[in-house]
């Protein structure tokens, strides 16, 4: 556990339930906020020999959860216990983004009308130096006879629920 109690902490009565549900008053020496919740560092009332044989007053420190193993004390304030909570996920280095737009591919050849491709800017298939348009430009050419969304770069799998609604998304497609 990362805090240390200290010396000038001045700990609180607080219950602490023990394994066999007796409940003894000990001192809350700190809280600490973990993801699966929270950690109270208590002193328990104990005895330890001296090396000359005696036997004199200790707390053994140890850190329980909350609220589980730990009850407050009717009219004790928490307030100044030090408490540590937990930090704020780490913001992961996002992957860098693709350009946004769309590239039209329009393949000529064999009889009929040329068909359009939709590509990504960023695709291996688009072609170099070709303009880039907006949604709406590819979704209009994307709804052209012969027109296809190119599955490589992904263009298929963002604009085909525009073309077609969301509703046709299911885990059996």
């Amino acid at each position: 556990m990362t805090p240390s109690c200290d010396d000038q902490a001045v700990p609180v009565p607080v219950r602490v339930v023990l394994p066999d549900g007796q409940e003894v008053v000990a001192r809350l020496w700190a809280r600490l906020q973990l993801p699966d919740g929270w950690r109270y560092q208590v002193g328990l009332p104990s005895y330890r020999n001296t090396q000359d044989g005696g036997v004199e007053a200790a707390e053994y420190r140890v850190w329980v959860r909350a609220p589980e193993h730990v009850r407050p004390v009717d009219g004790v304030s928490y307030d100044a216990v030090p408490t540590e909570h937990l930090a704020p996920p780490a913001r992961e280095a996002l992957e860098p983004r693709r350009p946004t737009g769309w590239v039209l591919l329009k393949q000529r050849g064999g009889r009929g009308p040329g068909r359009t491709v939709v590509h990504a800017p960023d695709c291996e298939e688009a072609p170099p130096g070709v303009p880039v348009v907006g949604v709406h430009r590819a979704l209009d050419a994307a709804q052209q006879p012969g027109a296809r969304l190119c599955s490589l770069c992904g263009a298929a799998q963002e604009l085909d629920p525009l073309l077609h609604g969301f509703d046709r998304i299911t885990d059996d497609d």
